[in-house]
């Protein structure tokens, strides 16, 4: 056998190896895929955040923050909405956490919205197999290793362009040494080429010019991803799903020069262990082609943000669904809120065996509210939990569709909430004008007689309690609306009587035995008659001169409504 015939066969046995390896690598990949997906359903999700990874995560909601009725910043952090987002990212993508996120902080107020998004939830809920299909699909997507997708596809505008001269150069010199000197000198050529090679995976580690792109080339491999998953999804027939695809197709339609040239430039998952995107990454060390072909690539893409954008939306929900659906399985008790309408204007909620969807072993309790609530309680006897567990259900109900409790039955609500402020340091805000300002936000949305469940904790703590009893009993007043439904805890017990014809009274109470305060978290009827302040500074061993003086004190208020100055 001719020499050139045996080198012909040998590299066409090695390339045969060499590709059912690939295969072969593909095969174990996808079943390691596979074995998350079928790991992380319905559990509790494993990822754990770093600083700023859900600052970065709220940046496609921030995009479009404007446009209608959301959670905003003050209900959401009263209510540690980003714990709650946590529990329920069970997202395999950038897109699908992205839409999460906006997902939760955008309330649905449209029945034939909640139905559309219930039927997507339903569908990847019972068919098991394509859901673990469509999962493996999306994790191929990945996640962005540099910051916020949504952020770097809209800076693409701006992005900057890189200077090619150098990078040519280097590519030139290797160039000619593999076609010209190792032909005829090949032992000096692959000694060349071995340093030659180092020295441009060196130059481009160590050059500036690929930090400078690092997020825009992370940005690009999510969209060669996509791209990659819209192609998939074109033999996809599954009807439930009709629209996102179709949606899906219309964005790949656009981008097809952007895909064309980005073989070279980028790998559709970093982190996807493929063995030939490996080999493709080396060969982008070597030969920098990822910086030289990312101005063109550029220019192509700075013109598609809508298009770009349109892939996000849709293949993002799809990935957000699931997470609902993974949500719905992990937990213990849960139920399809019901939506009415206010009768005659007036707003009303039923919710059966309610709990708080962080809290282990959580005591559930039921609310059947027609009116205002006012909730009264010694300290941590669980007035705070209740009233965020009712906004949480409330916010959960109309975005995921999906309420911690045995039944709810409530109108579609605005939620607002002034539960846990801060002094404003950076402003030079004392609490009580970050409270005011809190109240305000309230009162102001609540001329636009728009339905609305409101929550309110202690209400203007921040004063001193002739003021606090007397602003804080006409806020309430004013809040107390057919439109309305106000939820309000307070430690002020003459609050229960100044607004006993508007507020239907509820408390929660505790048992103090000998040395401790046992709570039951149980919600009762009526105001609450019990205090617990001072028998918690005798368990604590306070001076017993000072409990006592304390307590003759109190009882002596309760008698007389008068405080006597310490010392007589």
């Amino acid at each position: 056998m001719h020499p050139y015939e045996t080198v012909i066969l040998v590299t066409l046995a090695l390339l045969l190896i060499f590709l059912l390896w690939i295969q072969y690598e593909n095969y174990k990949q996808r079943k390691r895929i596979r074995r998350k997906v079928q790991r992380i359903y319905g559990n509790v999700p494993e990822r754990e955040y770093s600083p700023g990874d859900i600052e970065n995560i709220s940046h496609y909601f921030r995009r479009k923050e404007n446009q209608g009725f959301y959670i905003d910043d003050i209900t959401w952090n009263d209510l540690d909405m980003d714990r709650i987002y946590g529990q329920i990212n069970q997202t395999v993508s950038s897109p699908g956490e992205d839409v999460l996120y906006d997902m939760i902080r955008r309330p649905l107020f449209d029945q034939r919205e909640v139905d559309r998004r219930e039927k997507l939830i339903c569908f990847f809920a019972e068919n098991k197999e394509k859901r673990e299909e469509m999962q493996i699909m999306l994790s191929k997507v990945g996640k962005t290793w540099h910051g916020s997708l949504t952020d770097t596809i809209l800076a693409l505008e701006n992005a900057p362009e890189v200077k090619t001269g150098i990078h040519f150069l280097m590519l030139g010199i290797l160039l000619l040494n593999l076609f010209v000197l190792i032909p005829f000198y090949p032992v000096p050529g692959f000694l060349l080429l071995i340093l030659l090679s180092t020295g441009n995976v060196i130059y481009y580690y160590a050059g500036n010019d690929r930090a400078r792109v690092a997020a825009f080339l992370d940005c690009f491999s999510s969209l060669l991803s996509m791209l990659d998953l819209a192609e998939k999804i074109e033999h996809v027939k599954w009807p439930e799903i009709q629209e996102q695809m179709e949606a899906v197709r219309q964005g790949k339609k656009a981008l097809e020069g952007l895909k064309k040239r980005s073989v070279f430039l980028t790998s559709k998952n970093e982190a996807s262990g493929d063995p030939a995107q490996l080999i493709l990454d080396y060969f982008r060390m070597v030969f920098h082609m990822d910086i030289l072909t990312y101005n063109k690539t550029l220019r192509i893409a700075k013109d598609k943000t809508k298009e770009i954008m349109l892939l996000i939306d849709n293949i993002g929900e799809l990935d957000a669904v699931i997470s609902i659906a993974s949500l719905r399985e992990l937990l213990p008790l849960w139920c399809k809120p019901k939506f009415t309408d206010p009768e005659q204007g007036h707003i009303s909620m039923q919710a059966e065996d309610l709990y708080h969807p962080l809290i282990r072993e959580a005591v559930a309790n039921s609310i059947h509210a027609d009116s205002a609530i006012l909730v009264t309680g010694s300290n941590a006897s669980g007035k705070s939990t209740f009233l965020k567990n009712v906004a949480i259900n409330s916010i959960l109900a109309q975005t995921v569709l999906t309420c911690p409790c045995y039944s709810y039955q409530a109108p579609f609500l605005k939620v607002m909430t002034s539960m846990a402020l801060r002094d404003d340091l950076s402003g030079g805000e004392s609490y009580f004008i970050v409270e005011i300002r809190s109240l305000k936000r309230i009162l102001d949305e609540s001329k636009k007689e728009e339905p609305m469940l409101c929550i309110i904790d202690e209400v203007l703590r921040g004063t001193n309690t002739i003021e606090r009893i007397a602003a804080s009993s006409r806020i309430l007043s004013a809040l107390n609306q057919n439109w309305m439904l106000p939820f309000a805890a307070t430690h002020d017990i003459e609050l229960s009587y100044i607004l006993d014809a508007q507020y239907r009274n509820l408390h929660f109470e505790e048992e103090v035995c000998e040395h401790e305060v046992l709570f039951n978290y149980l919600l009762k009827e009526g105001r609450a008659v019990s205090r617990n302040a001072i028998k918690l500074l005798s368990m604590l061993e306070y001076d017993p001169e000072i409990v006592r003086e304390a307590g003759e004190a109190a009882a002596d208020f309760e008698r007389t409504g008068t405080w006597k100055s310490c010392g007589k």
